[in-house]
């Protein structure tokens, strides 16, 4: 079974950073897409952030670019989310999802079949 477990959530200030990550296994990491998106109370998921391979090609949302990073550590069979210039906007439950399809955008959420479980972002 697909498994995606993250971590790295918390309650942090505008302005801080925080580090997600997202641990995978049961299936061939490595060439799967692997995304983040994020889901605040009352709103739609959003794909904020993907990266295909060792970032051969990566995506970012409009309202995180500059601020976020994505990377992947294929020998971790992991994935990261450098969230930087936090902003009380950025506060939602964030997930990771993997995908075996091209192109690899977070935008295409359907496109994502397997999901973690969510990690809470709270930024005051």
């Amino acid at each position: 079974d697909v498994q995606l477990v993250e971590s790295g959530g918390g309650s942090v200030q505008a302005g801080g950073s925080l580090r997600l990550s997202c641990a995978a296994s049961g299936y061939t990491y490595s060439s799967y897409c692997m995304g983040w998106f994020r889901q605040a109370p009352g709103k739609e998921r959003e794909g904020v952030a993907s990266i295909y391979k060792e970032g051969l090609s990566t995506y970012y949302a409009g309202s995180v670019k500059g601020r976020f990073t994505i990377s992947r550590d294929n020998a971790k069979n992991t994935v990261y989310l450098q969230m930087n210039t936090l902003k009380p906007d950025d506060t939602a439950m964030y997930y990771c999802a993997a995908s075996d399809q091209w192109p690899c955008l977070a935008a295409q959420t359907a496109d994502f079949a397997y999901w973690g479980q969510g990690t809470q972002v709270t930024v005051s």
